[in-house]
């Protein structure tokens, strides 16, 4: 059994595989199961999976020895698409809820263990757990991603993400109308001083910078274009939140619930729209396009046809 986790006033009145989710950084799917099975306790008694839960609440969980936590599970994922196949490389659409490659505490599906349900051979160098993978994108975060299918690529790109010439675009839908409506945001980040799970402008944090620009203002949200110069974890997340302008349905940043409910979202609003970087064999330009997923295509459509 973990130590008792405290439910923050952020997520007050949640569901408890919500705050599950979004506290240990697993899966709905993941954290409904944890309840199903029992191992959800507050004060003695089993939570199911959509109790309501208070602020202050200390929330007793258990987490079943399943399998080593570093395994590379092969299963397929549910909606994986290829963007650009190469011999040297595979871009993928990666859909929301996936992680990167195994890590404990999580207990869904991979990245790695799905494109090898794919039957894609990937790189093995680097740890085991983490073949091919030559940067991540968040479990909450969708869009495009590479893996290195040899080791050359994967030295390459492993290179190119540290010195920072692969182009990483993201489209963000944040609160309210940031000003100004093109800007860069050099604030450095580091681990939240008051919660383990978050992150946080903070005086010694690492550098990190985030170019964006408005692309549409929809009144009380705004569609922002984002270039990454720096890979800090929820890097994004953290600047905008900073700003006082929260990515949509990012409850875990201060985002507003009732926004997120208007637009029928359960995760932030982000999304890795491109990336582009030099072939790691030829040294050609490339670059791939990511559409939005359908809950985020209905967020903006809610928007344009008036909730304002």
């Amino acid at each position: 059994m973990t130590d008792p986790i405290r439910v923050p006033e952020e997520l007050a009145g949640e569901r408890t595989d919500t705050v599950l989710a979004k506290l240990l950084g697993i899966s709905r799917s993941a954290a409904a199961l944890l309840c199903a099975e029992g191992n959800v306790l507050l004060s003695g008694a089993v939570l199911a999976k959509a109790d309501k839960v208070r602020a202050g609440d200390a929330l007793s969980v258990t987490i079943p020895e399943r399998r080593d936590p570093l395994e590379i599970v092969v299963e397929p994922i549910e909606g994986l698409k290829i963007l650009l196949d190469d011999d040297a490389f595979v871009v993928i659409d990666k859909p929301v809820g996936v992680a990167a490659h195994p890590s404990p505490g999580w207990v869904g599906p991979t990245v790695v263990g799905g494109l090898a349900a794919a039957g894609y051979r990937i790189s093995t160098s680097g740890a085991p757990e983490r073949a091919g993978i030559v940067h991540r994108l968040d479990v909450g975060t969708s869009g495009a991603m590479v893996v290195a299918k040899t080791e050359q690529a994967y030295t390459v790109l492993k290179r190119a993400f540290k010195e920072r010439t692969v182009d990483k675009v993201y489209h963000a839908l944040v609160q309210g109308l940031p000003d100004p409506l093109q800007g860069t945001i050099d604030a450095p980040i580091g681990r939240h001083p008051g919660y383990d799970w978050r992150f946080a402008v903070i005086e010694d944090g690492r550098p990190s910078v985030t170019h964006y620009e408005v692309l549409e203002a929809f009144g009380k949200a705004s569609l922002v274009e984002v270039h990454l110069e720096t890979g800090r974890t929820h890097q994004i997340r953290v600047h905008f939140s900073a700003l006082h302008h929260p990515c949509a349905g990012d409850l875990t940043y201060g985002a507003d619930p009732r926004l997120a409910a208007e637009l029928g979202l359960t995760r932030q609003w982000l999304h890795a729209r491109r990336l582009g970087f030099n072939h790691p064999v030829s040294g050609d330009w490339v670059e791939a396009t990511s559409e939005y997923p359908q809950d985020l295509a209905y967020a903006l459509s809610a928007l344009e046809n008036g909730t304002r």
